[in-house]
Parts: C-alpha cells; sequence; structure tokens
C-alpha cells in the first residue's frame, strides 16, 4: 500500500492551494482533470501524525431529518467525503468506487461502516436530489446538505476548501472543492487517513478492513 504520514498543519495550508474544479469546461470542450487539495498524488492513502478532529456538523440528511454527524457516527469507522451530484467525473466516481469495495465486506462489516457524502452545492442538492444520485450508487451512503457556510466550516476543519458554487463562462454552474476522503477511527473518531482522488477500488477493498477496526492500512 503506497502511503506516507504528513503533519495536519501541513495539509490544512496545502488545501487551499489546490481544488477541483468539477464540471467546468475548457476551451476544448474537455473535463479537467480534477486536484487533490493537500497530500500528493502519487500516493492513495495518506496517515496523518495528527489527526482531524471529526466536524461538529448538524446538517439534513435525504429524508429531511437533522443529522449530526459526531452523535450519528460515534463510534463506527466512517468515511466521510465533500462533492456534488452534479459532478461529470471524479465525485460519482469516487463515491463509486467506495461502494464496489464496501459490497466486499461482510454485512456485519458493511453495516458497521458509516460513508457520508456532504454537498457542497446545497442549493441545487435537495435531500429528495442527493437521495434520488445516491440510490444509484448505494443507499446505506448518508447523504447531508444545509446550510453553505456551515458545511463549508466543516470541511476547512478537514483541511478540505471548497468555494461557492458559480457559474463559468459557459454559463454553467461548477463547484470548486477539494477531493480527499476522509477515514476516522472507530476507536477515537479522529480522522486519521486521507484518500485522494487516485485512489482506486483495490486500494479501498485492502484497507476497508483495516479501517473497520481503527487499524492503519
Amino acid at each position: 500500500m503506497r502511503k506516507k504520514t504528513f503533519a495536519a498543519a501541513a495539509l490544512l495550508a496545502a488545501a487551499t492551494l489546490t481544488l477541483s474544479a468539477c464540471g467546468s469546461d475548457s476551451d476544448s470542450g474537455s473535463s479537467p482533470v480534477a486536484a487533490v487539495s493537500g497530500g500528493s498524488s502519487q500516493q492513495a492513502a495518506t496517515v496523518l501524525d495528527q489527526p482531524f478532529t471529526k466536524p461538529d456538523l448538524v446538517l439534513t440528511d435525504t429524508r429531511g431529518k437533522s443529522y449530526d454527524l459526531r452523535k450519528e457516527t460515534a463510534g463506527h469507522p466512517t468515511l466521510v467525503y465533500f462533492g456534488y451530484t452534479h459532478c461529470p467525473d471524479v465525485c460519482p466516481l469516487t463515491m463509486n468506487n467506495v461502494a464496489v469495495a464496501k459490497k466486499q465486506l461482510s454485512k456485519a462489516d458493511q453495516d458497521a461502516l458509516r460513508v457520508v457524502f456532504v454537498t457542497t452545492d446545497p442549493d441545487r442538492d435537495t435531500p429528495a436530489a442527493l437521495g434520488a444520485w445516491l440510490k444509484g450508487i448505494d443507499s446505506q451512503v448518508v447523504g447531508l446538505t444545509g446550510d453553505f457556510a456551515t458545511i463549508q466550516k466543516g470541511a476547512r476543519g478537514l483541511g478540505i476548501s471548497i468555494e461557492p458554487p458559480h457559474k463559468d463562462k459557459n454559463g454553467k454552474i461548477v463547484s470548486t472543492h477539494g477531493t480527499q476522503v476522509v477515514a476516522f477511527s472507530p476507536k477515537t473518531d479522529a480522522g486519521y487517513l486521507l484518500y485522494g482522488e487516485d485512489a482506486k477500488v483495490d486500494d479501498y477493498i485492502k484497507d476497508l478492513p483495516k479501517i473497520i477496526k481503527g487499524q492503519n492500512p
């Protein structure tokens, strides 16, 4: 497994530098390649020597109910990703990779694992829209939406920068956001592991059993 240890402070600084402009179009009409906001694109996993505290996020789930991230995921292995349903590339690929790997786990481990998708485009990603999109990926994934400022603050606490959705030069709404998947330990509830967009299904298949036990991959 490709991995390296980084200080959380360094990742927080790096997170403001490189983001994924999901959904924007170049002059050639091709989709841009998203960049990881922190860490190296050559690594599938980054183990933090100073784990992140789980964000104090209370948002709305796909059923329209209040969802307290800390309370609902306490003591559970948890993967958190910030993205949006209109993303044409990185977001659906990342979520599908996780979903495929999750299906390789035992039923007990699947039930223990919490996968949380937090939208970076809350105006369009209503609870109903999130629910419909996630149903096609994994119905067990928790989709969260709410106030953008609250979501942005929660993401920043994990070294992930997101910007308010905006229109590109072609009038298309795009959401610019970091692309890490953050893994939280069931033992400490701390975010100790980051996956960049280069992480493959095989990386998650190899690592999820250990993450579920609160171990380093």
